[in-house]
């Protein structure tokens, strides 16, 4: 019999990418079928106005979310949590959580934010080179939450797009451009994009050999969170040693 798990996905309403990558990834998984079930904050221009408005219409989306009965949700926006402040991923995902709770929900929660982090963490890459697209204001905030929650940046690059739209359409060249201009001097790992509407997910195979350091991605990352939290096993292939499972920390 099939395993069927059902995945919530909480974006940004300009945002394409996630939809795109997250099924990518996980139907590369054997033995388990994956439908994906979203709801949208409306969100045009990343800037801090935007994303306040946006994360306003959380608690709508939770309750869409939950009228779908998924076995998790993953809060899709990496930016609108850490421009909000310090440690923000665990209070949003607590409340979450907590709202799905009091319907009745045992849905596991996560966020892009968290996923980044601990799959860092997890592989224990504290020192890393970073690729990112928003303005340079929201690219300090991305980087000193991630100085706060321990993970060393050691060199990054912003692109510097506003239009959350525009950045769904960042050609992969110039991704890979960024990424081969950051000095990686004893970094452990690559993010080669801090953002799941920039698409990465084709070139994260081919960087990582390229660059010959560990490559990740706000997408990658979220499908590593995602298939730990519903305790399947990591072994996705062409995307990445975070999720091989050769060299990923066994679910515990």
């Amino acid at each position: 019999m099939t395993d069927i798990r059902r995945i919530g996905l909480i974006v940004p309403s300009s945002n394409v990418t996630v939809e795109a990558e997250m099924p990518q990834l996980l139907s590369r998984v054997p033995g388990v079928d994956f439908t994906f079930h979203s709801s949208r904050m409306r969100l045009h221009s990343v800037t801090p106005e935007e994303l306040r408005a946006m994360n306003a219409q959380r608690e709508r989306c939770v309750l869409e979310i939950g009228d779908a009965g998924v076995d998790a949700v993953l809060y899709a926006c990496l930016v609108a949590i850490m421009a909000t402040g310090l440690g923000e991923h665990r209070n949003v995902e607590l409340v979450v959580a907590e709202q799905l709770a009091a319907g009745g929900s045992s849905t596991k929660v996560l966020s892009s934010a968290g996923a980044l982090i601990t799959a860092l963490r997890d592989s224990g890459w504290n020192r890393v080179g970073l690729v990112m697209p928003y303005l340079r204001p929201m690219a300090e905030r991305v980087v000193a939450y991630l100085t706060h929650e321990g993970i060393e940046v050691a060199d990054w690059r912003t692109l510097e797009v506003g239009d959350n739209a525009e950045v769904g359409c960042i050609p992969a060249e110039r991704v890979l451009d960024a990424a081969r201009s950051l000095d990686l001097t004893g970094v452990d790992a690559v993010v080669i994009s801090a953002c799941v509407q920039m698409p990465s997910l084709g070139i994260v195979e081919s960087t990582e050999r390229e660059l010959g350091v560990p490559v990740l991605s706000a997408s990658t990352a979220g499908a590593y969170c995602l298939l730990r939290s519903l305790e399947l096993p990591v072994n996705i292939p062409g995307a990445g040693s975070l999720l091989r499972s050769d060299v990923t920390v066994p679910v515990s």
